[in-house]
């Protein structure tokens, strides 16, 4: 069944973008991550732009976060001042994002600067949890104990200047770190249509300390606040939103993401970090391998409409 999409200006199956749409969620609900990592290479895969992926994505994440928030709000898992400080750089960096965004668009440059981004983060990322994964199991396997990293131990980022404390998370903490993570985090997922959560909460547990208790609801803030924000700014400055493609990949996700979270309860922790490495990894080389394949057409002819 065939459905045409306004904006990506192209017809697809909607069986297939609602596979897509519960496949992606079956791995948010499992690992506990947004799944733009995913959803936006699979999108630009079956022929969407990736101008367009990138925005209706967007769009997407906001959605899937805002569940989660909720529920992790309710059970009090949320540092809301954390939250604010991130939020305070993640709203800078998703401007910049959408304006970086804008200018290669405008200059030619931008299908190309997204698949590289996508092959150097997912390739970095994804050999790094493969990695830490393997050794897991090893430890595991041979009796030795993982070596505890405590969320209350300092390291050189602690001693710098304007420190705050964050009373739900029961650190003290210089605000200057979470505000460039904050920039950071909110630039890449303006850019490449992630929210980051696979970057973003190992970031906040290993290198600024904050307890596992608040990590995951404290993200889910940054990327639903960013998410959304993105989504206005590419719709007002861009108009590459397609609400459409949007709807239907949020109606798969909900569903999926039900199936993952149950999936996720049978399977050892080690294991779940060895598989999405692996699956991080793949959609990195993918896309390596897509740049460095010549198509089989060097150009195509698209017929425009107003033809009289």
């Amino acid at each position: 069944m065939q459905l045409y999409l306004p904006i990506a200006d192209i017809p697809v199956n909607i069986f297939l973008i609602l596979a897509m749409g519960a496949a992606v969620g079956f791995v948010s609900g499992m690992f506990g991550i947004g799944g733009g990592f995913l959803m936006t290479p699979l999108l630009i895969f079956i022929g969407i732009a990736p101008a367009v992926a990138v925005a209706s994505v967007a769009s997407h994440i906001a959605a899937s976060s805002f569940s989660g928030a909720i529920s992790y709000w309710r059970r009090r898992a949320i540092d809301p001042a954390l939250a604010a400080v991130l939020l305070s750089g993640g709203i800078v960096g998703t401007a910049l994002g959408v304006w970086t965004f804008t200018l290669l668009r405008s200059l030619g440059q931008l299908d190309l600067m997204i698949a590289l981004s996508y092959v150097v983060l997912l390739t970095a990322v994804g050999a790094a949890m493969f990695w830490e994964g393997l050794r897991a199991i090893w430890r595991a396997r041979h009796g030795k104990a993982v070596p505890m990293r405590r969320s209350g131990s300092h390291g050189w980022i602690h001693g710098l200047p304007l420190k705050m404390r964050f009373k739900r998370s029961k650190i003290y903490l210089s605000v200057i770190p979470v505000v460039v993570v904050g920039v950071i985090i909110g630039f890449i997922g303006a850019v490449m249509g992630i929210g980051g959560g696979f970057i973003l909460i190992p970031i906040m547990i290993y290198i600024l300390r904050v307890p596992t208790a608040t990590v995951i609801g404290t993200s889910m803030v940054l990327t639903l606040v960013t998410m959304v924000f993105a989504t206005m700014l590419h719709a007002v400055t861009n108009h590459l939103v397609d609400a459409v493609l949007a709807l239907i990949l949020m109606v798969g996700g909900v569903t999926g993401a039900q199936f993952g979270a149950r999936a996720a309860q049978k399977i050892r922790g080690e294991h779940l970090r060895l598989l999405l490495g692996l699956l991080i990894l793949a959609v990195g080389i993918r896309f390596a391998i897509e740049l460095v394949i010549r198509p089989d057409d060097l150009f195509t002819i698209r017929e425009s409409g107003g033809a009289g």
